[in-house]
C-alpha cells in the first residue's frame, strides 16, 4: 500500500503532523478517526498499519471519514458499542497554545466533539499555519436545526452583541444549504476576536435551534503542528 503523495507544500505539512501523531497509536486501541483534510493523511496512514498487521478498531466522525477508512480495510465499530475511546486524532481550523480550538470547517462539528468527549485523549494535527494567540479569525462554524434556522440565526446574532462580538453570519452553502451527516445546517461566524471563548461557548449552547458550536475548549489533550523544517508539539503526547 502506498501512502498518500502531497506536492503542495502545506498538504506535505499537514501529512508530515499526521505521521507523527500516528507514532502514538499502540495494538489493541480504540481510535476515533477525525474528518478533513489532515485526518485524511492520518486514516491513510493508519490503514497501511493495519495492512501491515495493527489491531485497533475505529469509530469515524462522518460518513466521508468512514468511506475512506473503509476502502483501506480499517475495522470499524459504533461509538455505542464501544462507549470509551483511548485516542481520537483530529484536524483544527484554529488552534491556541492552551489548546482550544474551532473546528467544524469540514462540517463534521457535532460528530466529531461527540467522539471527543468519549476519548480519553485527542491529539490534534495540523500545518502550523493554524496556530494562533486568540480563536476567531476562522469563522466559527454553528450547526442549527433546519427548522426557521433564520430565527434561529437572528437570536445568534443577539448572543454575539451580548458578548461584545460582531461580523457577517453566512449561511453554508447559500442558496444550496450545505447539510451535515445529522441533517442539519450550518452558519459561519466571522466574529475575528473571541476573548472569552467559555461564555461564548455556553451562551450559544442556550440558544433554542442550536445543535452546537465549533469551539473545542476541554477536549484536546495534545497537539501536532508542522512546518515546512520543523515540528511544535505541546500537551500530553
Amino acid at each position: 500500500m502506498t501512502l498518500l503523495q502531497p506536492t503542495d507544500p502545506i498538504e506535505i505539512m499537514k501529512q508530515k503532523a499526521a505521521l507523527r501523531a500516528l507514532e502514538r497509536v499502540r495494538d489493541g486501541m480504540k481510535l476515533g478517526l477525525g474528518t478533513g483534510s489532515t485526518a485524511r493523511y492520518f486514516v491513510d496512514g493508519l490503514g497501511q498499519k493495519v495492512a501491515e498487521g495493527l489491531d485497533v478498531v475505529c469509530v469515524p466522525t462522518s460518513e466521508v471519514t468512514r468511506v475512506q477508512a473503509e476502502s483501506l480495510n480499517i475495522p470499524m465499530a459504533e461509538l455505542g458499542d464501544l462507549r470509551r475511546l483511548d485516542l481520537t486524532v483530529d484536524g483544527a481550523d484554529e488552534i491556541t497554545q492552551e489548546l482550544y480550538l474551532i473546528k467544524g470547517g469540514g462540517g463534521a462539528l457535532l460528530r466529531e466533539k461527540i467522539v471527543a468527549a468519549a476519548s480519553d485523549a485527542m491529539i490534534v494535527i495540523a500545518d502550523d499555519t493554524k496556530l494562533v494567540t486568540q480563536l476567531g479569525a476562522y469563522a466559527l462554524p454553528v450547526e442549527v436545526n433546519k427548522f426557521a434556522h433564520g430565527a434561529t440565526a437572528a437570536v445568534l446574532r443577539q448572543v454575539f452583541e451580548t458578548q461584545d462580538l460582531s461580523g457577517p453570519i453566512s449561511l453554508r452553502g447559500g442558496d444550496t444549504p450545505f447539510e451535515t451527516d445529522g441533517g442539519h445546517f450550518i452558519y459561519d461566524c466571522a466574529l475575528e476576536n473571541i476573548a472569552a471563548p467559555h461564555a461564548l461557548a455556553a451562551a450559544l449552547l442556550n440558544v433554542p435551534g442550536v445543535v452546537e458550536h465549533g469551539l473545542f475548549l476541554t477536549y484536546a489533550t495534545a497537539a501536532v503542528l508542522a512546518g515546512a523544517d520543523s515540528m511544535r508539539e505541546f500537551g500530553a503526547l
